[in-house]
């Protein structure tokens, strides 16, 4: 199974860190804490988590440079979350490429659905309004199921585990096109992953004895040699 969605939260306030934390492992999801900046990064790094929840008076440094840092190489969601209330922090914070910024006080609520909104722009995308409105990626006899975070193959499910199906998904999210192995590991593993094609093709063993009816000659994702893996195009 891929598991739950795992959510970073980065905030070195202990009753709020605890407090997130109990809304989000509630409502399932997987929550991870850091306290400092720099922590933080590494955790970005090597957790990759779905989203990450952040704070940007952070103890050591500050919350945009983070966003800066890491938006040099992934779009993963991050939601600012901030005492900071003038138009001037919510507009750079924007600018640096956060998908939302939530001021503190905050319902849970609000949080929930700006957390499932920003999720859901993951696999939204111009290419295919059918997956962006449905979630659902279909191929053949295979279906990616971006709400269910899980991977069908003929009904059936593959039990992929958690870095197949992020890998599959991500695959899914740009069928037709040739991901190379560097863009992968980068998106899935940070930028430490790059070069390290090992677990890639470990990986895409696995998938494809569990997705291909003869893992030799597949359907569904191909190897362009010496470059990465393409999806097929969806329906």
């Amino acid at each position: 199974m891929a598991g739950k969605e795992k959510i970073l939260i980065v905030e070195d306030e202990r009753n709020i860190c605890n407090f997130l934390t109990a809304v989000l492992t509630a409502n399932n999801y997987d929550a991870i804490v850091s306290h400092t900046g720099a922590d933080a990064y590494i955790m970005i790094t090597s957790h990759c988590p779905d989203l990450v929840l952040l704070d940007l008076g952070l103890p050591d440094i500050d919350g945009l440079s983070i966003l800066s840092a890491v938006r040099e190489w992934t779009q993963l969601p991050i939601i600012v979350i901030s005492a900071r209330t003038q138009e001037r922090d919510k507009v750079e914070a924007l600018d640096r490429g956060a998908d939302d910024y939530i001021t503190k006080p905050f319902g849970t609520s609000e949080l929930l659905a700006r957390i499932r909104t920003a999720i859901r722009h993951t696999y939204t995308f111009a290419s295919n309004e059918d997956v962006a409105q449905t979630g659902i990626f279909k191929a053949g006899e295979l279906t990616i199921d971006y709400n269910k975070r899980n991977v069908q193959i003929r009904g059936e499910e593959a039990h992929l585990t958690q870095n197949e199906y992020k890998i599959m998904a991500l695959l899914g999210k740009y069928a037709g096109k040739v991901l190379t192995y560097d863009y992968i590991l980068k998106e899935l593993w940070g930028p430490s992953a790059r070069g390290n094609n090992q677990i890639l093709r470990v990986n895409m063993a696995n998938i494809r004895r569990k997705i291909e009816e003869n893992p030799a000659e597949p359907k569904y994702v191909f190897t362009e040699v010496g470059v990465g893996y393409r999806m097929t195009q969806g329906e």
